[in-house]
């Protein structure tokens, strides 16, 4: 029996919502892109580059589902909310890095960029959910965005993934390599610096 004000065994799993199972999915989906990304680092198999982005298509899929389920099951929570920006920062800012890195964006220069890329999805959500209620006008759904969402990382992850396919990796990578101030620096991780900015921006896009 569990003493009086002691808070039960298992009693946090209990307080979560169906969509909040879907938001699971999606951090589960980037964690087991990061564990791809990292056997790929061991055994060279571009193929573990494939399984990482088709993991991240899956977490998109998990994030989309748990907003429908939350609104069709009338039940969102600061909690839920919480939970999506967590899952998000681990599958849209920090795995899409870290393929990078891993398929050869890791100069110094190249950690830099792909370090504020993370540091803006991390800002933007927190953003988003300081300012949900305002933006909502009052309702239970948001009107717009203000920046691109998180989730938009998904374009570089296809990217990644032509890049991996087409054996555009290492030395190998698109737009080729240089050197500044005698640190490595490929031009390509500046879609990464552009996606970050997009996102700490003011820039209004209607919710769907």
């Amino acid at each position: 029996m569990t003493p009086p004000g002691k808070p039960k065994p298992f009693s946090m799993i209990r307080e979560f919502h169906l969509a909040d199972w879907f938001t699971l999915g999606n951090a589960v989906s980037g964690i087991g892109a990061l564990f791809s990304t990292m056997t790929y680092l061991q055994s060279g198999d571009l193929k573990h580059i494939c399984f990482a982005c088709a993991l991240l298509v899956l977490a998109l899929i998990f994030d989309v589902f748990d907003g429908r389920v939350a609104r069709w099951r009338q039940m969102t929570s600061a909690m839920g909310r919480e939970l999506d920006s967590l899952a998000d920062v681990i599958s849209f800012g920090v795995a899409p890095a870290v393929i990078a890195y891993a398929l050869g964006m890791n100069g110094l220069f190249d950690r830099i960029v792909l370090a504020y890329f993370v540091a803006c999805g991390v800002s933007r959500l927190a953003r988003y959910n300081v300012t949900a209620e305002e933006l909502s006008a009052g309702g239970d759904k948001v009107k717009y965005f203000e920046g691109t969402p998180i989730p938009t990382s998904l374009l570089i992850v296809g990217i990644l993934y032509l890049a991996a396919y087409t054996g555009a990796v290492s030395s190998n990578l698109w737009f080729g390599e240089s050197t500044l101030a005698g640190f490595k620096f490929h031009p390509l991780v500046l879609i990464f610096a552009l996606s970050g900015s997009l996102m700490i921006s003011r820039i209004r896009i209607p919710k769907l």
